[in-house]
């Protein structure tokens, strides 16, 4: 049976309204001014209104999400959500926005958000090679995010190969983390932190060409995500299962998950628009859509140029200005190869190469390896054959199938000048090191 927030209601009413003096605070003022909070302190855009408040009022609603909370416990002067009336629970009805976003995700994925959490985390729990705790807190927490970050800066340099089995079995364990007792306050801090490992786990099993393997990772990582309302995580993850679906040769499904992560885009920073942009733009190219993925490019260089890093969360600290101009060079490769904007492209792969860092070396190498195929294709052999030679000594550095990949890309487009001998000899080190990794 649903209850009456009754707590709610009394709060507000015993609240004196600042457009009417001697009345109580209505619900579309009450909305009104917790818009207003959410965006002097958060720097986001929500949209509660006073229907939404009567839901609340009439128990319809029991947990609404974060910046709700947070701005009624600021307007209504109390320091508890359970001051509020609320309390979080499985069985309530779900808030409107989440259920959008369940509804969406079930349509675009086939699957259901609370649903994917508790299978996947008993499949990833097979092996368990730690004991996990009874409690879970912040120390817990920080733990994971620790793991998440130590295992991406490892992947962004040397790539997912050699420690993919490490961070599976930390997976496993933290999934166990979300079954343990944890205080109400932390349990959004502790799913994103898994999610986050998650993602991280995720994108190292693409890039080992372990598809399904990353394919279930990505998903737990989303389904963390949404438990947790981190619009942010949200929209990492399915940004990497767009670049994978592009990646497998379905840019259709790409597109699909990429504009399911633009959803109430303007809860993102420019930043994560710009990333999500850029997958865009991947996919359409794919599709041979040449001037929605040039326009989408532009789309992302605009977003791009407003970017303020210090408002990103910790884990987008990658997409720089080379990440932008390697990731939107991408996307315009497959138009070049074509005859379309080959100038363009060839610009922002050399900006990618000359601007990644030691710390990224395996961006590096795929804009080198994607410049030399370009060169190769469009431009002067010789040239290519240098920017190719640099390209396999660090690809050799990684642990990489996607680089493989790249480079037996890079080899067919050699082929058109096999009879030029530096042509011939970058092919025959190719077939070396594709000889190596098969």
């Amino acid at each position: 049976m649903i209850e009456p927030n009754d707590r709610l209601r009394a709060l507000r009413e015993r609240t004196e309204s600042s457009v009417t003096p001697g009345e109580s605070l209505s619900r579309s003022e009450l909305a009104e001014q917790v818009n207003a909070w959410v965006h002097a302190h958060r720097n986001r855009v929500v949209e509660l209104d006073g229907n939404y408040v009567g839901k609340l009022e009439r128990g319809l609603i029991r947990w609404p999400q974060l910046d709700y909370r947070e701005g009624l416990r600021a307007v209504l002067g109390v320091r508890a959500d359970r001051e509020l009336g609320f309390r979080r629970s499985r069985s309530a009805t779900a808030n409107l926005d989440h259920v959008n976003r369940s509804e969406f995700l079930r349509a675009a994925l086939g699957v259901t958000v609370g649903g994917l959490i508790a299978p996947l985390a008993q499949s990833l729990q097979a092996l368990q090679p730690m004991s996990i705790p009874s409690v879970v807190g912040q120390a817990e927490i920080d733990k994971v995010r620790m793991v998440a970050r130590l295992f991406g800066t490892w992947d962004h340099t040397y790539g997912g190969g050699l420690v993919r089995e490490a961070v599976t079995a930390q997976l496993r364990y933290s999934a166990g983390l979300l079954n343990a007792r944890c205080p109400e306050r932390l349990r959004g801090e502790l799913f994103g932190a898994v999610g986050l490992l998650g993602h991280t786990s995720g994108f190292m099993a693409f890039d080992a060409h372990a598809h399904d393997d990353a394919r279930r990772m990505f998903e737990f990582a989303l389904s963390c995500a949404e438990e947790a309302t981190d619009w942010h995580l949200r929209a990492k993850v399915l940004s990497s299962m767009a670049r994978q679906e592009t990646w497998c040769g379905n840019p259709d499904k790409g597109l699909t998950l990429v504009e399911l992560a633009m959803v109430r885009a303007d809860r993102l920073t420019p930043t994560e628009r710009a990333m999500l942009l850029s997958a865009r733009a991947r996919a359409l190219a794919k599709l041979t859509r040449v001037s929605e993925a040039a326009t989408t490019v532009g789309m992302a260089d605009d977003q791009f140029a407003n970017a303020a890093p210090a408002n990103d969360p910790a884990w987008m600290a990658y997409y720089d200005d080379a990440q932008h101009a390697g990731d939107t060079g991408h996307a315009l490769f497959d138009l070049a190869t074509h005859g379309r904007f080959a100038s363009e492209a060839t610009d922002r792969l050399h900006t990618a190469v000359i601007g990644h860092t030691a710390p990224y070396v395996r961006s590096r190498a795929f804009s080198r390896i994607k410049l030399a195929s370009l060169t190769m294709c469009t431009g002067d052999p010789a040239e290519a054959v240098r920017i190719g030679e640099r390209a396999l000594v660090e690809a050799g550095a990684i642990t990489s199938r996607r680089a493989v990949d790249d480079l037996r890309e890079l080899r067919g487009f050699a082929a058109r000048h096999h009879r030029v001998a530096e042509v011939a000899e970058l092919r025959r080190a190719i077939d070396h090191r594709l000889a190596i990794t098969s």
